[in-house]
C-alpha cells in the first residue's frame, strides 16, 4: 500500500523517534511513505482560534499537494489528523469559508476540490495493513508486558476513527495482536493538557498526574501514545509531576509504532528508543 505521508513539524523534532519507528516498520508492512513534497505546518488545533481561514488555508494546502499523488493523506499526528478532517468538512459544507481559501491557494498556485482521504497512522495499520499481517510479522512477541493504551482526546472526537467516543478498542486490538496485554484504561481518551503546559501548566501537569494515576493503579508497564504531543507531556514532565505531587512515577511512554517495532525484532536505536525521558530498558528483551 502506497499512502501519501504527512508527518507534521513534531515528527521532525521533538518527535523523531515516532518517524524513526515508523519508517522502521513501514517497509515490513509492505507500507510506502511518500512525504507530501513541500508539506507545511498544520498551525495545530490551537491555531483555530487565533485565525480560522488562514489555519483552514495551511491545511488545505497540504491537501492541496498530497492530491498531486492520488493517494490517501496518513497523519501520525493526531492534532493533524484532526485538523485535515476539520478541513475537508468544513471546506465540503461552507461555502464561504471555501472561497475564502481557494483565494489564498490560488496565491501559490493550488487548488483543492476535496477527494482525498485523510486517516491516522493507527487505523491505516489496523484496518489497511491488517491485525492478521501484523501478528505474522511478530518475532518476539510482547507477552507479560502490560500497556495502557492511551489514543487521547483527538483521534477520539470530534473526528472519531470508531464508533465509540469514549472507549475506542483500535490500540487495544494492536496491542493484543502483538502479544501485549493491553490493560483496561479509563483515562483512554482523556486529555493530557495539550498546548497548556506552555499557558497553564498547573493544570496540564495535573491532567498528566491523572493519566500517569491510573496507568499505575493498572499496574502497566508502559503507556502507548498515538500523538506526539501526548507522548511529551507525559513523559517529559513526569519529573514535575513528580516534584509537584509528591509521586515517584517511572512509567515509559511509548509511541505505538515503537512497541509494534520492539516486537517485530527490530533494534533499540532504530525505534529512537533512546530518546525518552522516562528510559524504557527494563521493557527490552535481553540482547537487544
Amino acid at each position: 500500500m502506497k499512502v501519501a505521508y504527512y508527518p507534521g513539524c513534531s515528527l521532525h523534532a521533538t518527535a523523531r523517534a515516532y518517524d524513526e519507528s515508523i519508517r522502521s516498520i513501514a517497509g515490513l508492512m509492505n507500507l510506502t511513505l511518500e512525504e507530501i513534497d513541500d508539506w507545511n505546518c498544520c498551525g495545530a488545533t490551537a491555531y483555530m482560534n487565533v485565525n480560522e481561514i488562514l489555519s483552514f488555508s495551511l491545511s488545505a494546502r497540504n491537501l492541496a499537494l498530497a492530491a498531486k499523488t492520488g493517494l490517501p493523506v496518513v497523519s501520525p499526528c493526531s492534532a493533524c489528523y484532526t485538523n485535515l478532517r476539520k478541513t475537508e468538512k468544513f471546506l465540503a459544507e461552507m461555502p464561504d469559508i471555501k472561497r475564502k481559501v481557494d483565494e489564498a491557494l490560488a496565491a501559490g498556485g493550488l487548488r483543492y476540490d476535496g477527494g482525498i482521504v485523510s486517516k491516522h497512522l493507527l487505523q491505516v495499520v489496523v484496518e489497511d495493513v491488517g491485525l492478521d499481517k501484523v501478528r505474522a510479522l511478530v518475532k518476539r512477541p510482547l507477552a507479560g508486558l502490560k500497556v495502557a493504551p492511551y489514543y487521547g482526546c483527538q483521534i477520539a472526537r470530534p473526528f472519531p476513527m470508531e464508533e465509540s467516543v469514549d472507549n475506542p478498542v483500535m490500540l487495544d486490538r494492536l496491542l493484543e495482536a502483538l502479544g501485549a496485554v493491553a490493560v483496561p484504561y479509563a483515562m483512554k481518551t482523556i486529555c493530557c493538557g495539550g498546548s497548556l503546559m506552555g499557558t497553564r501548566e498547573e493544570v496540564a501537569l495535573r491532567l498528566c498526574r491523572n493519566l500517569l494515576l491510573c496507568a499505575q493503579q493498572q499496574k502497566a508497564d508502559c503507556i502507548a501514545v498515538t500523538c506526539p504531543l501526548c507522548q511529551m507531556n507525559v513523559d517529559t514532565y513526569q519529573g514535575r509531576v513528580n516534584e509537584i505531587y509528591g509521586t515517584s512515577f517511572n512509567i515509559p511512554v511509548l509511541y505505538f509504532t515503537q512497541l509494534m517495532g520492539m516486537a517485530f525484532g527490530i533494534g533499540a536505536e532504530d525505534l529512537g528508543l533512546q530518546r525518552g525521558t522516562v528510559s524504557a530498558a527494563a521493557l527490552l528483551p535481553t540482547g537487544t
